[in-house]
């Protein structure tokens, strides 16, 4: 199954609401629900009913929604188009932990490689100095 198609998916109407979507595509732009309305001119109350999907944006908002928050208009209606994609499984983000984890291991031994050769060489500048003065 390719990005797109599992992007579809998991955003699709079979899967997520408007108010799912948008919700997705706030967090996405890392914004808050009263960042976004303050953006939008309206109340925070106003965002949160369209994400809770009690209302919904009227056309001229929903424009302005997709405009601020990267996404088509289609996406946020449909889940299908230009939109975020999903997120990520349990075996990607523990895959991606696990890369982290041996980078830290990693950095940690480059660090004390370092430190060794910060610490010879320190020595070495003592014996200099102690020999010159």
């Amino acid at each position: 199954m390719t990005e797109t198609a599992q992007t579809r998916d998991w955003y699709s109407g079979d899967h997520a609401t408007l108010g799912d979507r948008i919700t997705a595509a706030r967090e996405a732009q890392g914004l808050s629900t009263s960042e976004l309305a303050r953006r939008l001119g309206v109340k925070l109350k106003t965002v949160e009913a369209w994400e809770n999907d009690t209302s919904e944006p009227r056309a001229n908002k929903l424009q302005m929604v997709a405009g601020l928050l990267s996404v088509s208009i289609r996406w946020l209606l449909t889940g299908e188009g230009e939109g975020v994609t999903e997120p990520a499984s349990m075996q990607e983000m523990e895959a991606d932990a696990q890369a982290m984890l041996r980078d830290l291991q990693k950095m940690r031994q480059q660090m004390t490689e370092l430190a060794t050769r910060m610490g010879k060489t320190e020595k070495s500048l003592r014996v200099i100095l102690q020999e010159t003065f």
